[in-house]
């Protein structure tokens, strides 16, 4: 029987670890890697093409939604489902809008995950009874979920800029940890800044934390 291939994406190592072995008791599955940072995990399930990557949204460097993003557009058979503790309908709508085939809540039963892991490898779309709730209530205001609500004009590496910003990281710490030229990171800050009409690192760290890029 071939396995499910995971890889485990949370900044919480006993969480990692609590789901790791919750996961080695199913025949049917096995956890190929694990990621303490949405960087990591886009690195980690390019390199090792899992099928499903668990994946939470709050995280260092890269948060969840924006490595969701990248890694579907890097191998869209792989499947991401977001494991959170956050029933808040931005996120829902955002990591849906990313290309997340399932979102399922930290308080769910261990049944639940397995459940959920074995669905989305079959091409299903998961969600925990809350969570279909809250969909189905934003859809009903708002209408096609498929249209990100959140777009702000910034693209992708803008945005992982602007986390970075926000988290405190100097230019020349962005730059080596993105592999760009400090002039480089230096154009994207000025892009993202004049995009957003916001003109210092403080209102910066405002608009990452309302957008909820990070948290406080």
């Amino acid at each position: 029987m071939e396995k499910i291939r995971i890889l485990l994406a949370d900044d919480h190592t006993i969480v990692r670890q609590g789901i790791h072995a919750l996961l080695s008791d199913e025949v049917d599955m096995v956890v190929v890697g694990e990621a303490e940072d949405g960087r990591t995990a886009v690195k980690l399930a390019a390199e090792l093409k899992p099928n499903v990557v668990v994946m939470d949204i709050s995280m260092p460097l890269l948060n969840g939604l924006e490595a969701t993003c990248q890694i579907k557009a890097q191998n869209p058979n792989t499947k991401v489902l977001i494991l959170s503790m956050h029933d808040n309908d931005e996120y829902i709508r955002g990591a849906l809008a990313r290309g997340a085939s399932g979102y399922i809540l930290k308080d769910a039963a261990a049944r639940e995950l397995t459940d959920a892991i074995r669905a989305v490898q079959r091409g299903e779309a998961v969600l925990s009874p809350v969570i279909t709730r809250l969909v189905i209530e934003d859809y009903l205001r708002f209408g096609d979920l498929a249209e990100d609500q959140d777009n702000d004009g910034l693209s992708p590496r803008e945005r992982e800029v602007l986390q970075l910003i926000a988290e405190g990281y100097t230019n020349k710490q962005i730059a080596e940890i993105l592999c760009l030229s400090i002039k480089t990171v230096q154009a994207h800050r000025a892009n993202l800044m004049s995009k957003l009409d916001l003109h210092d690192r403080g209102e910066l760290i405002k608009y990452a934390i309302q957008k909820k890029i990070i948290e406080i």
